[in-house]
């Protein structure tokens, strides 16, 4: 629902990020919080939108647009609170809709019970928040109105250079379209205040994404929904067109677990870890420069039955390797409660692995 700005560009692989959120009062150039956020990826950087039509198959271009407006503006809602507005994306024709989980929070992270939905037709009718999953920043909200359009949600990852279409309401402009490509796959950045778990496994575009886009509509050139817009790099960072969005996979699985249950299940390990910097490494005279540093352990939790220890830096999590607490997230993401995962830490000079059997987020204090 806010604005956030976070931090300022140090280097190639720090950037300055905003999360789309609602827009408010405040001007978008308002900020409310500030953290330093990196993207991990290999991927070639973001084309421009005007050259993506040389790069894509006939047909499946800029001309594509009106068409898949057509066919996706009917879906798009815009979701007003308390304390701003964001956007959404029809799911199913009773009322279900889904958007961004901080486009239904307050700024304590506290999901409103009820928001007001706009359809496209201009339309108004109230809505409760079925729930909202903070480690995702995906939420379910059910709107009081059925027989509505019901978008098309792709099941297939986009391919790199294909067509991305923006729809939404950004700074209460409703109805608004960008277009662009999808830029890569598979960003992901680290933990920060606004976003304690990280972003994982976002895909970039360089279609316009401004505040309030939130939680609205992103497709490709068959209208298919690819995703929810997520959060952009404001032009001063020095960033050009660079925004992310949740894909289409994490969206549907969330919501339809909220749907189900009210709550989403994700795998935890119940440590706090953190990065190694050069000055911690120092200071604590660590015997490694890169890892995930674990800086305390939950008393009974899964990584203390496994035998972990404060002091520990973990260099590989289910045989993936990390190199600091994005990589350990991002690993950690990709594993279910209850399942048994090899941890391979490094204590003093020694190396060991440890086996830890994946608790439930939800359960985790």
């Amino acid at each position: 629902m806010k604005s956030f700005r976070i931090g300022a560009a140090v280097g190639v692989t720090a950037a300055t990020l905003a999360l789309t959120g609602c827009t408010g009062n405040a001007p978008a150039a308002t900020s409310s919080s500030a953290v330093a956020a990196t993207v991990s990826s290999s991927a070639n950087p973001a084309s421009s939108a005007a050259a993506a039509p040389a790069t894509l198959p006939e047909g499946a271009g800029l001309p594509a647009v009106p068409g898949v407006v057509k066919e996706v503006e009917p879906s798009v809602v815009t979701i007003r609170t308390a304390i701003g507005l964001g956007s959404g994306v029809v799911y199913r024709s009773d009322g279900t809709i889904v958007t961004d989980a901080h486009v239904v929070e307050d700024q304590q992270k506290q999901p409103f019970k009820n928001v007001q939905v706009q359809f496209a037709d201009g339309s108004q009718s109230p809505a409760v928040v079925v729930g909202v999953d903070d480690v995702t920043d995906v939420a379910v909200i059910k709107a009081d109105r059925t027989g509505l359009p019901a978008a098309k949600f792709s099941t297939t990852t986009p391919e790199v250079g294909s067509l991305a279409v923006v729809i939404g309401t950004p700074l209460g402009l409703a109805e608004t379209v960008t277009a662009g490509i999808v830029s890569s796959l598979h960003r992901n950045m680290p933990p920060s205040k606004e976003s304690p778990h990280g972003a994982i496994n976002l895909l970039q575009t360089d279609a316009p994404i401004s505040p309030g886009n939130s939680g609205g509509a992103v497709t490709n050139s068959s209208g298919e929904i690819i995703g929810l817009s997520e959060a952009y790099l404001p032009p001063s960072s020095g960033a050009v067109s660079i925004g992310f969005v949740t894909p289409t996979s994490t969206v549907t699985d969330v919501a339809d677990q909220l749907l189900k249950s009210g709550t989403v299940k994700h795998a935890a390990l119940g440590i706090v870890p953190t990065d190694i910097t050069p000055q911690i490494a120092q200071r604590f005279s660590l015997p490694a420069t890169t890892g995930a540093l674990v800086v305390s352990v939950s008393q009974g939790g899964p990584a203390a039955t496994a035998g972990m220890q404060a002091g520990d830096i973990i260099s590989k999590f289910a045989g993936t390797k990390v190199g600091n607490v994005t990589d350990l997230l991002a690993a950690l993401r990709k594993q279910d409660p209850g399942q048994e995962t090899d941890v391979v830490v490094q204590r003093g000079k020694a190396t060991q692995t440890l086996h830890v059997t994946l608790g439930d987020l939800a359960n985790q204090h």
